[in-house]
């Protein structure tokens, strides 16, 4: 994959990184002197590293993802709404946990007015499984907002794409990089680690200035990622366009008449992203994104290199393309992590027979509940309530520094019908959240992540993801 690389950067380079002060010498007689602009390193390290060459960095990574860039399936469009929808699925979750569900939420939602004109509940149902689900809220918000005050055009720069719910700074450099080709640098976890290395700031750790977390640091690695960056000549791009839809409203809620004249006004053939093949003019108005994307693609390599090469325990030296560019070459220290909490916790599994179909009994958390809102997830049971009994499943869950140990427990089927009464009677939620609802159902309401995960266990609810086999 090429890139167009101007001039050799290193100037920025050194401004970027240059300290308040010059460097201090390690030891008497055995230092070696820093040159200007860069970080203070270990002697050993100072002494068998050349300074780094943005323009060979550059290269050496570009080769490197060409050849070994994984086939993920936002990186085979340019459709900003597709790439949207990916970076906002892949925030603070894995890569193989996002590929199944994006490939489902795109078949339910092709494009972006079929997600703005969706009703939430539909939308969280199809987000089910990925967790953090203010995300799925906050794309939806963004879509309809798009839609009524944009005229359905999704915006094409990092500090535009800002000021839509649910996209901080680093999602919009993402965006506006891998979708509008915009020169700016993405900044995540594994970019982060890889300027770390790649700089010696890794090794650091004393310096208050460069202290992890402050303020200083952060600045560093931006300007670092920055400048690393290929400078893209041609950045005009063509705002995408679809068929104007500004109705003048001020509530993103549409009847059902609505919802399918809007939809009719869409063009049949029109991309994910919302584009006509002509425009008024007759001219196309698919955005001209250069080819290749020196940005976007020098940004997903970052990316790559840090999440499979460059890795936080144990990096793979021996395959990074920069190895000999590197400062650290290996670990560096770490601050230890927060220990993972443990919690106990107890579900009802109820099945009744309604007529030819299987129900399920589930609970409606209250829409204004400060986690997962609105959405369906087994009755929880007190323990106390059913000490002494035996579960049907045992399963562990993890929702960020706390693990859960889940047992379900179920009425047995020939056992009496006062053991179901009296495991329903336990639950502590009011009768009106309680609900049930038809297995063949279960696809398309908003459920948890671990009643989903608890359902597929038991053979209650099928896996959707075989669908994606068809």
């Amino acid at each position: 994959m090429k890139r167009t690389d101007i001039g050799s950067g290193k100037s920025r380079i050194a401004q970027a990184s240059a300290p308040a002060s010059p460097p201090k010498t390690a030891r008497r007689g055995n230092a070696t002197k820093a040159k200007p602009g860069a970080p203070e390193l270990p002697p050993r390290l100072a002494a068998s590293t050349p300074p780094l060459d943005p323009g060979a960095f550059r290269r050496r990574l570009a080769a490197w993802y060409k050849r070994h860039a994984r086939p993920l399936p936002w990186r085979a469009t340019n459709d900003p709404y597709r790439i949207w929808v990916s970076e906002i699925m892949l925030q603070q979750t894995r890569v193989a946990a996002v590929v199944d569900h994006y490939n489902q939420f795109l078949r339910r939602f092709p494009s972006l007015i079929a997600l703005a004109l969706a009703p939430e509940a539909d939308v969280l149902a199809a987000w089910s499984g990925l967790g953090y689900y203010r995300r799925a809220r906050m794309l939806h918000k963004a879509a309809q907002f798009i839609v009524l005050e944009r005229d359905g055009r999704l915006p094409t720069t990092a500090a535009q794409l800002r000021t839509l719910p649910g996209i901080g700074e680093y999602t919009a450099a993402a965006i506006a990089s891998i979708a509008f080709a915009e020169s700016i640098a993405v900044v995540d976890g594994n970019v982060e680690r890889v300027i770390l290395r790649l700089t010696g700031r890794a090794q650091v750790t004393s310096d208050a200035d460069i202290a992890p977390n402050s303020p200083n640091l952060r600045a560093f690695i931006r300007a670092q990622a920055q400048a690393l960056l290929p400078v893209t000549l041609n950045q005009a791009l063509t705002a995408a366009r679809i068929p104007s839809l500004r109705r003048g409203r001020t509530t993103g809620v549409w009847d059902a008449s609505e919802r399918i004249a809007i939809a009719a006004s869409a063009h049949p053939t029109a991309l994910a992203g919302g584009y006509d093949e002509n425009t008024e003019d007759g001219a196309a108005s698919r955005p001209a994104i250069p080819t290749p994307n020196a940005a976007g693609d020098h940004n997903q390599a970052m990316m790559e290199l840090g999440a499979t090469v460059c890795l936080p325990r144990a990096p793979l030296c021996l395959q990074c393309p920069v190895y000999t560019l590197c400062r650290t070459r290996g670990e560096h220290p770490t601050a230890p992590r927060a220990p993972q909490l443990s919690r106990p916790i107890a579900y009802l599994l109820d099945l009744r027979k309604r007529g030819a179909a299987t129900e399920v009994l589930l609970e409606r958390r209250p829409g204004d509940a400060t986690l997962m809102p609105a959405m369906y997830e087994l009755p929880p049971l007190p323990l106390d309530a059913v000490a002494g009994r035996e579960p049907v499943l045992r399963v562990r869950h993890a929702i960020t520094n706390t693990n859960y140990y889940v047992q379900v427990f179920a009425p047995r089927p020939a056992g009496p019908r006062s053991e179901a009464l009296a495991l329903r009677r336990a639950i502590p939620a009011n009768a009106h959240h309680l609900h049930w609802v038809r297995t063949s159902r279960l696809s398309t309401i908003p459920l948890t992540g671990l009643a989903r995960k608890v359902l597929h266990r038991l053979k209650v609810m099928d896996n959707p993801s075989l669908a994606l086999l068809e």
